[in-house]
């Protein structure tokens, strides 16, 4: 019998966790959910008996290395910062490691430590990233199996709410992380067009975005992520002129986010005073040059250059970033202060649903003549539960963690999933799953 320990029993983990309970008893495995928060744990497995449900600090070094001693293979879906201590302890007890963030600094190091103890730590295996690198390598292998140069290569991804569902002004809602959402943005954007370096400092993200056209969906804003250039070798694309990769919002969402970041609102440097004592309408005043209780709004639009019947400002207003209602929270930042009333107008009410949203666009040399490939991907989630946020993310390890314990995935070391080992197999059964990707 295999032991899988999964890490996290958060708003990504509940489709992963199905699936594998799907295929426990047929596999002959054994599931631990470790979550800080127990309740949490024991909803996600309810009553099956192929698993447990378990409280546990990861900060608690002697239960966290017995926990992963004694399994088979770990998934962790904990914040990003507390991988490499897992995938540690991983090293240690020769136990193989799968997470869905991107590969950091510290765990990159542990590839040769990884390599010798015959381990695989598999990153960056969900959605964005994840998908996106296993579609786009299908894509660019066989253009240069036909013999094709790639010449452009352009992915971009969004979380966004089904349109049916879609009934608030940001045309937006959370289904994952909301602080990653606050966060985006906060460093320079680098990418490569048309053979030269282009960068885009954090004030410019939301304003240097680029219209995206997905078939049969209608046209999105997209802006450029972090870093689209450290993908160019990994993919094996040197020949391109143009690499970026961005995210996808509906149209309008940039231009009014735009003005939250010129505010400072996003700030996560510092913390407010007394924040559980102001309000957000003397926060505002704060930020705004001139401004008093009684001129706020006046004073906002002459310092943004903004009107009054902007979609901008009445994005804000809709927050209700302009009411005496106190903040609240103890020791809080922009950035939390700002997350706080978001997470109250943003919840995803019970009944609706989420939509994922992927495109790529290569162009390549193809016997002497420029042509295009394009590859889109439409997913609608199922319920708050089973959000298409929560299955393209979920999935992916889920197919990847059963590739594994079969014997199927022979890669050691830090890997992300960008060869046909990794991209064939989980392509090919996140189609039968309805994940597919339509080509033209």
């Amino acid at each position: 019998m295999k032991h899988i320990l999964i890490l996290g029993a958060g708003l990504s983990s509940s489709s992963l966790i199905r699936y594998l309970l799907q295929h426990a008893a047929k596999e002959n495995w054994r599931i631990t959910l470790a979550d800080v928060n127990i309740a949490a744990a024991q909803a996600r497995i309810g009553k099956s008996k192929h698993a447990i449900a378990i409280s546990l600090n990861l900060q608690d070094d002697a239960k966290r290395k017995e926990l992963v001693a004694s399994s088979d293979l770990v998934i962790s879906l904990m914040p990003p910062a507390l991988h490499t201590l897992v995938a540690k302890d991983c090293v240690t007890y020769k136990v193989s490691l799968i997470t869905a963030s991107y590969v950091s600094d510290d765990m990159r190091k542990l590839h040769p430590a990884a390599l010798k103890a015959g381990v695989l730590l598999l990153n960056e295996i969900g959605l964005d990233p994840g998908i996106d690198h296993l579609s786009a390598m299908e894509m660019i292998h066989e253009i240069k199996d036909l013999g094709g140069e790639i010449q452009s290569f352009e992915s971009y991804c969004g979380g966004l709410v089904a349109p049916e569902f879609d009934n608030n002004p940001w045309h937006y809602k959370f289904t994952w992380n909301p602080r990653n959402v606050v966060l985006a943005g906060q460093a320079t954007a680098r990418y490569l067009e048309n053979g030269m370096l282009k960068l885009i400092p954090p004030h410019r993200i939301f304003s240097q975005t680029r219209i995206v056209k997905v078939k049969g969906h209608g046209n999105y804003d997209a802006y450029a992520n972090r870093d689209s250039l450290s993908y160019i070798e990994p993919y094996g694309i040197g020949s391109a002129q143009t690499v970026i990769r961005g995210t996808l919002r509906v149209k309008g969402f940039c231009d009014s986010w735009q003005q939250l970041v010129l505010l400072g609102l996003t700030d996560d440097s510092y913390e407010l005073n007394s924040p559980e004592k102001i309000s957000y309408r003397d926060w505002l005043c704060s930020l705004v040059p001139e401004a008093n209780t009684e001129n706020l709004e006046q004073e906002l639009c002459k310092f943004l250059n903004l009107s009054k019947n902007s979609k901008a400002f009445k994005n804000m207003q809709w927050l209700g970033l302009f009411e005496p209602k106190p903040i609240g929270l103890e020791n809080a930042t922009p950035a939390k202060a700002l997350q706080k009333i978001l997470e109250e107008k943003w919840k995803l009410q019970k009944g609706e649903l989420d939509q994922i949203v992927m495109k790529h666009e290569i162009s390549y040399l193809l016997h002497g003549k420029i042509k295009k490939k394009a590859a889109s991907l439409v997913v609608t989630g199922e319920d708050q539960h089973h959000t298409a946020m929560a299955k393209t993310v979920g999935l992916p390890m889920a197919i990847a963690a059963k590739l594994y314990l079969q014997g199927k995935l022979k890669a050691t070391g830090v890997q992300i999933p960008i060869t046909r080992e990794f991209y064939e197999p989980i392509l090919k059964e996140l189609k039968k799953l309805g994940i597919e990707f339509h080509h033209s």
